[in-house]
C-alpha cells in the first residue's frame, strides 16, 4: 500500500511538472517582483530586475531602493546571475525528497508567493523550469519562471538563497557521485 502511494505521488508530480513545462507561457510567469528590504517594499517589473541582472544598469527606483537599504548593487547582481549547474532530472527527484523540502522551505523564506501559500510548490516549479532551459539555475531565472503574477523577494536574504542553491547543487553532485 505504501509503495503504491509513493509511486502514485511521483507520477502525479511528474505529470504536473510536464504540464507546467508544456503549458507555461509568459502568462504563467511572474510579471512583478516585490523587493523587500527591511521596512522598504517596492514593486518592480521582472523586466527591470532582468535588465539590471544582465547589464548592471539600475533603474531609478531600483537605485533608490538599493541605496536606502545600503546594498551593494554589484553583490546583488552577482547573487542574481551566478548560475548553479544542475541535472534537471535529478533536481526533480531531490526536490521531491525530505532534503529537497528543507531546501525549498529555506529558499521560500526569501522568494515567495504574495499570499505566503504554496511557496514550496511554486518554487519547485520555478526551479525545474529554470533547470530545463539550460541545465542551470540562477535566482533571476527563478524569479522569471515563478508561476504567479507577482513574486516577493527578501533582498536582505538573497545571499542566503544563493547559498541554498549551491547546497542543492552539492547534494545533487553527491547523489550522482560526481
Amino acid at each position: 500500500m505504501r509503495f503504491n502511494f509513493l509511486k502514485l505521488r511521483r507520477i502525479l508530480v511528474l505529470v504536473s511538472i510536464i504540464c507546467l513545462l508544456f503549458l507555461s507561457t509568459p502568462a504563467f510567469a511572474a510579471e512583478r517582483v516585490v523587493l523587500k528590504y527591511g521596512i522598504f517594499r517596492e514593486s518592480l517589473s521582472v523586466e527591470e530586475i532582468s535588465t539590471f541582472a544582465q547589464t548592471g544598469e539600475l533603474s531609478g527606483s531600483l537605485k533608490v531602493n538599493l541605496a536606502l537599504a545600503r546594498q551593494d548593487p554589484k553583490a546583488i547582481r552577482q547573487y542574481l546571475t551566478k548560475p548553479v549547474k544542475v541535472n534537471p532530472v535529478f533536481l526533480d527527484k531531490v526536490l521531491n525528497s525530505q532534503i529537497g523540502n528543507i531546501i525549498l522551505d529555506q529558499i521560500s523564506q526569501v522568494i515567495s508567493t504574495p499570499s505566503q501559500r504554496a511557496n514550496q510548490q511554486a518554487l519547485r516549479a520555478a526551479l525545474v523550469l529554470s533547470a530545463n532551459q539550460d541545465g542551470q539555475v540562477s535566482l533571476i531565472e527563478i524569479m522569471k519562471n515563478y508561476p504567479t503574477n507577482e513574486v516577493e523577494v527578501d533582498g536582505d536574504r538573497l545571499q542566503g538563497a544563493y547559498r541554498q542553491l549551491r547546497h542543492l547543487q552539492t547534494s545533487l553532485q553527491d547523489l550522482l557521485g560526481v
